[in-house]
Order: C-alpha cells, then structure tokens, then sequence
C-alpha cells in the first residue's frame, strides 16, 4: 500500500480545504436533530451539491465528481477537520446509495440519487423493529402483493429511525413471503414517509431532541418501481447496507482523528495528569490506524475486492474508540463536563455506537463465525 498523495491527489484536497474554508458557517448549525436545524442542515447540503462537494465519490450523472476512494478519503478528513456541519443526509449518501448503485435500476438511479445528493429528500433507515433490532431476520413488518396497481401493501413498525421525524423517505426491509426460510422471503422498498397509511412518531433522546422516530405503516402502498433488488432477495441487498454502515462509508476515518486533535489541544489547555496523557495519546494512536486501517480497506475496494464480513471487525474498533475518546475528554473537564456542550453531546452520541449498526454483542458473533471460522457452540 502506498501512503503518499499524488500531485492530483493533493491538488483535489488544497481545492476542498480551499472551499471549505471559504465556506463552513462560522457559528455551528443548531442540532439537525431539531426541526430548526434540520432545515438549516439541508440548506447546508445542497450548497454542498451546487458546489460539487455533497457526494464527490459518485458519477457526476447524480451530483458526484467521480471521486477515488482515497479523494473521498481525503475529503472527509478535510471535512472534519473544517469542523464542517453534520450530514443529515448520511443514511441515504452513505448507506443508500452503494447499495442503488449495486443493486438499482437505471430508472431508479436517475430518480433518487440526484435528488438525494442535493438534500431534496432526505432518507431514514426502516430496519429494527420493536422485536427486531440486531437479530434483523426476526422481522415481523409485511408486503402483500397488490396486483390491481402494481405493487405492494405494506404493514407493521419500523423504530430508531434516525432522524425520521423530519426525513422524507425510508428505505426497509419487509417479509413478502411468510412461509420463506427465516433469511429469505423479504424484500427490500423505498417508502414516501408523507404517503396514506404512514404515521411517523419522534423519539427524543436523552438530550430532548427528536433524534429518531417510530413509523407506523398501515396498509400502505409502494408501486414496484420502488422494490429495490428482486422481490423476496432483499436480504442481500441489505447484507449490501449493512457492509457499508459497518465499513468503509459511514464513519470515515476524519472524524475521528479530528476528535483526537481536540482531545490532545484539551489536554494541553486543562491538564498535566500522566494517566490521562496515556489514555490521550492511546487515542491519538487508535484514531491514526483507525486511518491507517481504512485507507488498507479502500486499496481492497479500489483492487475490486469485497470486504464482507471483516467490516463487523472495523465496527467494533471505531464504536469503541468513540466512547473512550469522550469518556477521556469528559475526565479531563471533571466537573465542568456538564457545561462542555460539544464534549458532552458527542459523549451522549458515542454511548450509541456499541448499538447501532448491529450491537458489538452480535458482531463479536459475527467475526468469531464468519471471519475466524469458529463454531456456533
């Protein structure tokens, strides 16, 4: 693997720093979390997308710049360290899209994907249910096939949809087929959150913003043209999502060698303890192979090879070394940490990565099965 930046490699990266210097708000936007928020957010991504930055990975057809992996590698690390707002728009660029641009078809691409990557509509994930959350096979939401229209009836309950309370779209995944083998006989649909039959509830977190919401799904119908992947197949196309959520896309490396530099400048600011040096440093060190460890990944992607399962691996890593960054941080403010908004918050959201994305419980079993080989029993 070679770890130097070509000569258009570093100019792509001066032209981001450049941009985004020029134009990240110099006060951080209210949570996206709120309603207010939310809007400011999707103003924020379609300046991303007028100035070609939302997506710069896909086919310039939908938004994109046809980035590499090591540029989008390197935009995200420019991003982050910018201190450039959060992307509501995460669940449907950074899960989504692969998955449409694996399995979706042209019509479908051509529909969904500009609009998505100028924030026009901003999509929420429909997987766990309240029965069915890292066990995602237990599902118990149905599709009935409607012929006289073309398509499907769906039913049941969707929860911890990020952000759905404000979201446009949802993209989930039901049982079509009730008598099909326990990972079969689902199928995978995008689904209108304004459409009859759907009732969205917030969820507010223990900060008080509306961070997720439940969906309610009564009788409600999504023509075929928004079946993604074959009917009943839809557990592929979401081992697909799930490949992304846990891997190289959903949490690039930039964000937290970011979080590192501030923990050391707190460190610097607040405190001499050598016991908290240790636990800085240790993730200084953790954020650098964290980066190191991804940049390894996206010479597989870019060489064709699928990562599979190892991605539950990198998930485990960065989950944890989240929390144990803002832990760190919040020992080294002591008392002060309830006054720490940003610390604090991002304390409160790290608590949540061990869960989402598949608990780190079930991706240990994961990784013991299907990358070391190991017994069920």
């Amino acid at each position: 693997m070679d770890l130097t930046w070509s000569a258009a490699e570093q100019a792509f990266q001066r032209e981001a720093r450049a941009w985004l210097e020029a134009n990240v708000p110099e006060e951080p936007l209210p949570s996206g979390d709120t309603a207010e928020g939310f809007a400011l957010h999707r103003a924020w991504e379609r300046k991303l997308y007028d100035a070609k930055w939302s997506v710069v990975s896909w086919p310039r057809a939908y938004g994109g710049r046809e980035a590499t992996p090591f540029e989008w590698l390197l935009f995200e690390e420019e991003y982050w360290r910018a201190g450039a707002p959060q992307r509501i728009a995460q669940n449907g660029i950074f899960l989504l899209a692969p998955t449409l641009l694996e399995f979706g078809t042209e019509e479908q691409m051509q529909r969904i994907l500009p609009r998505m990557a100028a924030g026009l509509d901003v999509w929420a994930q429909g997987w766990s249910e309240p029965n069915a959350g890292s066990d995602l096979a237990s599902l118990t939401s149905r599709g009935v096939r409607d012929d006289v229209r073309g398509g499907w009836r769906l039913t049941g309950q969707k929860t911890w949809c990020s952000r759905g309370a404000f979201c446009d779209w949802m993209f989930g995944l039901f049982r079509t087929d009730p008598n099909g083998e326990r990972h079969r006989g689902m199928t995978y649909f995008l689904v209108p959150l304004r459409a009859p039959g759907v009732t969205v509830r917030p969820v507010a977190r223990l900060d008080g913003d509306p961070g997720f919401a439940e969906v309610f799904l009564d009788d409600v119908f999504v023509p075929d043209r928004d079946v993604l992947g074959e009917v009943n197949e839809g557990w592929e196309v979401a081992m697909a999502t799930a490949s992304s959520e846990r891997g190289l896309t959903l949490r690039s490396p930039g964000r937290f060698t970011a979080t590192a530099e501030r923990l050391v400048e707190l460190f610097r600011a607040r405190s001499s303890d050598a016991r908290l040096r240790d636990d800085v440093t240790r993730a200084w060190i953790d954020a650098e192979c964290y980066r190191l460890y991804t940049l390894q990944t996206a010479t597989r992607h870019a060489d064709g090879e699928a990562i599979g399962a190892e991605s539950s691996l990198n998930k485990i890593f960065w989950s944890e070394m989240d929390v144990a960054m803002h832990e760190t941080a919040l020992r080294i403010l002591g008392p002060e940490a309830e006054l720490d908004g940003a610390w604090m918050k991002g304390f409160q959201f790290a608590l949540a990565g061990p869960i989402y994305a598949g608990t780190n419980e079930i991706q240990r079993n994961v990784v013991a099965e299907r990358v070391l080989g190991l017994p069920r029993r």
